[in-house]
Parts: structure tokens; sequence; C-alpha cells
């Protein structure tokens, strides 16, 4: 059964998801990272320049078909027909579609209200679904 997880508080979604990504992809994962279009672009933006020495190789979907064969990291607006299903890391406002297929669902929220609420609604459908969510609290950590 797919593994999900809750990120909450996160000061800054695009960034901490830098963060993320880089430890994932360091790790050896493979991401598919799925949102708005305006997200994604603000995302692939933060990846380029997020830090001078580290690069989170990426690209979206619709690249080149080698390039998306190559990169541990997918930007797309749907998790239907990606090339890789081990972690769906959520950046949208609803439970994904065929989220079910990967191995595992990070879900990452801000701390702005509608952010929050609209992921109590993901959290009550994975719940109600019989997924265990594990909960990370970012306030309380200290450093990544």
């Amino acid at each position: 059964m797919t593994e999900v997880a809750f990120h909450f508080n996160a000061p800054d979604r695009v960034a901490y998801t830098c963060r993320l990504l880089r430890k994932a992809v360091a790790a050896g994962a493979k991401l598919v990272v799925i949102g708005s279009p305006d997200v994604l672009e603000q995302l692939d933006r933060a990846l380029w320049t997020f830090s001078p020495v580290d690069f989170v190789p990426h690209c979206f979907l619709e690249s080149e078909s080698y390039v998306v064969a190559a990169s541990p990291v997918i930007l797309s607006t749907s998790s239907i027909g990606v090339p890789h299903q081990q972690v769906l890391l959520n950046l949208g406002q609803l439970v994904p579609d065929g989220f079910d297929h990967f191995e595992r669902v990070i879900e990452v929220v801000g701390r702005d209200d509608e952010d929050r609420q609209l992921a109590r609604g993901r959290w009550k459908y994975y719940a109600d679904q019989g997924y265990t969510i594990t909960r990370h609290d970012l306030t309380l950590k200290t450093s990544d």
C-alpha cells in the first residue's frame, strides 16, 4: 500500500520542496512533482537557483523523451503517464489521480489557512481510504 506523508507548516513551500528534492535525489530516489503550472514554473526557477553548489536534475513531463527518461525529478500537472512511480510529491490542491500507483506520496503544506484547509480534505480522503499517514510538523525542526 502507498505510504502517505504530510509535511506541515512549510514557511515557503517551494524552497522546502527544493531542499526535499535535493535530499531525495542524493539518496537515489526518483520523484514526480505535481502542481499547478504556476507553482511548477516557480519550482523550476527555484531548482536552478536555490543552491550555488547543488543541482537537482529535473524537467517537465513535456520535455524530450530522452531528457524525461534521464531525469530523477519530473514536473507535471498530473501523475498520469509519468515514467516512474517511486515518489509523488504533491504541491496541488487535490488528491492526485493515480497516487495509489506510487510507493510514496508526500504532501507539502504551507502555513496559510487556505492551504491548510485543503490539506485537511486530502488527509481525510487518504484516512477514509485506509492509508496510514505520517505527519511531519516542520515548525518542530530546527534544521534540514
